[in-house]
């Protein structure tokens, strides 16, 4: 049997959709397929994000996500023909893309009539392959704030997205607050009603001062707010904390102000996201100018353990992100506080090169599990700490530093 399997591109106008360029990790592991209903952010001023910097906020128009859409279909049902044709039984796997792959050379050869389309084109399939690969009920709406569109056109876009891939269970989305606050409860309820199963905020910090040093745009009380309205529609909300966002000015507000916001809200899921101060970031600059003072892993890991210790709601916490350093801080509210807790002291407890030895080595594997190796420069960087660490040098934890600061900035 042949192990190529040909698409006949004149079946559809176009063989790719757009892309955004961010999901949250949980929509990564599950492979959710993703639909931009909006490009880029906003509000895109958080000193903190180099995400959208230098993009124009834009609306899609519905009928141009219908067409997304639709060309998503087309790949999942190309997809699942070629495995039934490869003898799969409808099940994905690399044979079943390298087959489609090397059998369509007209859509996926660099000698293609489209070359520059070649990576969209790409992209979109293992998109959708990897979206059937872990069950095809999972979809995520990109960009920063899908909620942002009028409700009627974003009621459009979830119905059709729904009905047209009726496999598709959760559909996601990230939110801000000032716009979940901003929504009637009515108007979540009906987004709710069609099929919007959770949204995504970055609460990022409850102090106001936090929040306005950062330009966030928002207030705590309009976090509250906006939080509530969500829950209260029946809409599964992901909180994102920011451990380190406080600096050294504001790290003990910073921990408890967010606490109690979140206590108010009680949100389904609380995630951390511990501060990585990127260079192409405006808190870059306001690092090297001395105005902020980052965090040590030491540091922010006492404000996590404060953090948690005001927790008093019924959240489930979790460190699904490589910024964080104790991915094992994890569980649900109240019954797992203690375990949480315990995980940071035990932690606390080690004496100072053994902490440093795991904070290097944590951050190595970090690094090494995206990228699969180091770059030589990085190597070195890294062999310098290590060095440090093994002969007990006054210097090892500047050296550790600066060679976490350089893995820091390759993590996504």
């Amino acid at each position: 049997m042949s192990s190529l399997y040909r698409i006949d591109a004149s079946k559809a106008k176009r063989w790719y959709y757009e892309l955004g360029p961010i999901r949250p990790p949980s929509e990564g592991r599950d492979h959710s397929l993703l639909i931009r209903a909006t490009r880029n952010c906003p509000w895109n001023r958080c000193h903190f994000c180099p995400v959208y910097k230098g993009q124009k906020f834009e609306y899609r128009n519905v009928a141009e996500i219908k067409e997304d859409i639709d060309v998503a279909r087309t790949l999942a049902g190309e997809l699942k023909a070629a495995s039934w044709r490869l003898g799969g039984g409808g099940r994905l796997d690399n044979a079943v893309l390298s087959a489609i792959v090397n059998g369509s050379p007209e859509l996926y050869s660099r000698d293609s009539p489209d070359p520059e389309g070649l990576e969209l084109r790409l992209h979109s399939l293992v998109n959708v392959a990897n979206w059937l690969a872990s069950g095809g009920r999972t979809a995520f709406l990109q960009d920063a704030n899908t909620l942002i569109m009028r409700t009627p056109e974003l009621v459009q876009v979830l119905s059709y997205l729904k009905d047209s891939l009726p496999s598709i269970e959760r559909v996601t989305s990230y939110a801000r607050a000032k716009t979940t606050a901003r929504k009637s409860l009515d108007e979540l309820k009906e987004l709710r009603r069609v099929g919007l199963s959770r949204l995504h905020v970055g609460l990022e910090s409850g102090a106001d001062e936090v929040l306005q040093y950062m330009e966030k745009g928002v207030t705590a009380e309009e976090h509250i707010n906006g939080g509530r309205k969500v829950v209260e529609a029946g809409i599964s909300l992901s909180e994102y904390v920011m451990p380190g966002l406080g600096g050294r000015r504001w790290s003990t507000k910073h921990a408890v102000e967010s606490a109690r916001v979140l206590n108010e809200i009680d949100p389904d899921f609380i995630r951390l996201r511990s501060l990585i101060v990127r260079r192409a970031s405006g808190l870059h600059e306001r690092v090297e100018s001395g105005d902020f003072q980052t965090l040590d892993e030491d540091e922010v890991v006492a404000e996590i353990g404060l953090f948690i210790e005001n927790l008093n709601c019924n959240a489930y916490v979790t460190s699904d992100q490589m910024a964080n350093l104790l991915w094992e801080v994890e569980g649900q509210l109240p019954q797992d506080k203690q375990a949480m807790l315990d995980t940071i002291a035990s932690y606390q407890s080690k004496n100072p090169y053994e902490r440093l030895r795991f904070c290097l080595e944590r951050r190595r594997r970090s690094f090494a599990s995206v990228y699969g190796g180091l770059p030589a420069e990085v190597q070195e960087e890294v062999q310098r700490a290590v060095n440090a660490i093994e002969s007990e040098a006054p210097d090892a934890a500047e050296k550790v530093r600066a060679a976490i600061t350089v893995l820091k900035q390759s993590f996504i």
